[in-house]
């Protein structure tokens, strides 16, 4: 599941789309702190009223931008969901869509862990949203690990997700390799506890 997919001609997109657009840009590459409003309505070509039209605050727009993209990432699932039917198949595919992220041109980490840092109140809609991302993400793999047999599916689970969570900072702070050799190794170990080998 690549996180990073070719961005759409800025002229094919209606002025909502436009917004949403460079948010996610914006958000990603500088952090949603340090992008204003104004800032937002200027580089997507926009009014102060469409904004607001759509947007009752950044608050929302952070929200709907962490939104996009859970439906992007669970898109992405389904798609190889519809073309791999092995569990253990599947696994490596959400490996591989980690790893093609990490490596990716101008990655900044997590979207969702670089806005719960942003926002670490529970009660906040933009957090809220971080964490439905991540049990949909727990939901999977807790699937994937019980459909694959492994005698303990939730510890395996939460293993994995702190694995992929390592990954991604770990590929921020410029240690990819060393992260992805990490979460392929644990992947393999748990493969290993489920045969009875570890």
């Amino acid at each position: 599941m690549h996180d990073h997919d070719r961005e759409p001609a800025e002229s094919s997109l209606t002025p909502r789309e436009r917004l949403l657009h460079t948010a996610a840009r914006l958000f990603y590459a500088e952090g949603v702190r340090a992008v204003g409003i104004e800032r937002l309505i200027s580089e997507a070509a926009i009014t102060r009223a469409t904004f607001y039209r759509h947007h009752s605050g950044k608050d929302d727009l952070v929200t709907a931008y962490l939104e996009a993209k859970d439906n992007e990432l669970r898109a992405q699932y389904r798609a190889a969901e519809a073309s791999l039917d092995d569990p253990d198949q599947l696994l490596e595919a959400v490996v591989v869509g980690i790893s093609a992220t990490v490596c990716g041109a101008d990655f900044r980490g997590c979207p969702f862990i670089n806005a719960a840092v942003e926002f670490p109140d529970p009660d906040s809609p933009i957090h809220r949203a971080v964490q439905t991302h991540r049990a949909w993400f727990h939901g999977v793999l807790l699937d994937l690990f019980t459909r694959a047999g492994h005698p303990d599916p939730a510890h395996a689970t939460r293993r994995m997700v702190l694995l992929r969570d390592g990954a991604m900072i770990g590929g921020y702070l410029g240690q990819s390799e060393e992260s992805l050799a990490s979460l392929r190794a644990g992947l393999a170990e748990l493969r290993a506890d489920r045969a009875g080998l570890g």
